[in-house]
């Protein structure tokens, strides 16, 4: 197995969606440039939802245009159906990434629709993806739990796993939304993914609202897997529990993943600048212990 661990760098999309502040279309530009500068090799660079319900997310086509690209850096972003796919290539977007969800309660709250419809959604979306060549990434919500059902079957979880690959799917990454998944629950998940998704193709999706996201990343690691998202200084907190903490924080992951010899090329000092520098510009609290430990023991420049 290789000890290259590539980091999809969440904090631009999925962070940033659930702070409470909205960032100017600059600063947004300046971060993912900021993190691009640092390494990550996978920057998800924004979202086409309606900025009626994601106003945090509106201008993304104006953020893919003003970022400097990398050559060796992928910048995905989301789309949640035909017509965001539609603004996303105007946009010049190079990869997308889906979501449904594992939970029948979650897609129907979450989506306005059952799991299958999503599905069938989503393949008139995966079919254009495909035909135009571009790289897909897919998001399964809820995977170790939901926050109306509970726990979640693993059968439920394969069943579209299996769905998704059959869309042509290049990577699926599993979430555990509500961060409730323990190290054994969410190795044993991937030991039956892996029986109809080659672990080569699935990320990891941690929140750490329990504090259990590194020891899940772990033991994930332990299962073979070696694509693992997660958030610049935490950024984003979990929907689900008030005050919670929700993404895992990037600096935290890659320090975990240096200090077991795993090779991220990332340079973590440079991270932790950018974690304290976006915690700032928000007005809210750095969620990084790693950020927050080398800022205060290590000159950084």
């Amino acid at each position: 197995m290789s000890d290259f661990v590539t980091i999809v760098e969440v904090g631009p999309r999925d962070g940033l969606q659930n702070e409470p502040q909205t960032l100017s279309t600059a600063l947004r530009v300046e971060l993912i440039d900021r993190l691009a500068q640092c390494g990550l090799p996978v920057i998800e660079a924004g979202s086409f939802v309606s900025p009626k319900r994601v106003p945090q997310m509106a201008a993304t086509g104006e953020v893919l245009a003003g970022i400097t690209t990398l050559p060796e850096t992928r910048y995905p972003v989301l789309v949640p159906n035909l017509k965001g796919y539609e603004l996303a290539i105007e946009a010049g977007a190079k990869e997308i990434a889906l979501f449904t969800a594992a939970s029948e309660s979650f897609s129907q709250r979450n989506t306005n629709c059952s799991m299958a419809e999503s599905i069938t959604r989503l393949k008139v979306v995966a079919d254009q993806a495909n035909d135009a060549g571009l790289r897909i990434r897919a998001y399964i919500s809820c995977v170790l739990g939901c926050p109306y059902e509970g726990d979640i079957e693993t059968g439920a979880v394969a069943a579209v796993c299996e769905q998704l690959m059959q869309l042509g799917c290049d990577e699926i990454s599993l979430g555990d939304t509500i961060g409730t998944g323990t190290p054994s629950r969410a190795k044993a998940l991937i030991e039956a993914i892996k029986a109809v998704v080659p672990v080569t193709q699935l990320a990891v999706h941690f929140h750490d609202t329990y504090g259990q996201a590194l020891a899940n990343i772990l033991a994930s690691l332990d299962a073979g897997i070696r694509t693992v998202d997660s958030s610049v200084s935490g950024l984003g907190g979990c929907p689900y529990a008030d005050g919670a903490s929700g993404n895992v924080a990037t600096e935290d992951v890659v320090y975990m993943l240096d200090g077991l010899g795993l090779d991220t090329g990332i340079d973590l000092n440079a991270l932790a600048i950018t974690g304290d520098w976006i915690s700032r510009q928000l007005g809210r609290p750095n969620n990084s212990k790693a950020g927050i430990a080398l800022l205060n023991n290590k000159p950084l420049n």
